[in-house]
């Protein structure tokens, strides 16, 4: 990743490429460690984000009593199953590994 040192020993650059040159992204980080990790991790919270948000709205849904709305409830609660079996996934394959490897080291 590009730091403040570097770029001060650079000539300044003009144009849209200078804007954006902040937010470039370093490759070889979600090759490493610390970017499997994070992107595990944020695997794991859109999994959670998404179950809290369905489960909401399924349940707000529902109130109605309409046709339409149970539908929605119905389709809401397996949504929230198969995001539930998503994190279970995520957090068994990729999570749980790496927590007992640090403890046995």
């Amino acid at each position: 990743m590009f730091s403040a040192w570097n770029r001060r020993d650079r000539p300044p650059e003009e144009g849209a490429a200078a804007e954006l040159q902040g937010f470039a992204v370093d490759k070889t980080f979600f090759s490493s460690l610390k970017g499997i990790l994070l992107e595990t991790e944020l695997d794991f919270l859109r999994c959670l984000s998404a179950i809290i948000i369905f489960l909401v709205v399924s349940f707000a849904a529902v109130t109605s009593r309409e046709g339409a709305a149970i539908a929605a409830f119905v389709f809401g609660i397996i949504l929230v199953s198969v995001f539930a079996y998503d994190a279970f996934k995520i957090y068994r394959t990729e999570m749980a590994p790496r927590a007992t490897q640090g403890t046995q080291q």
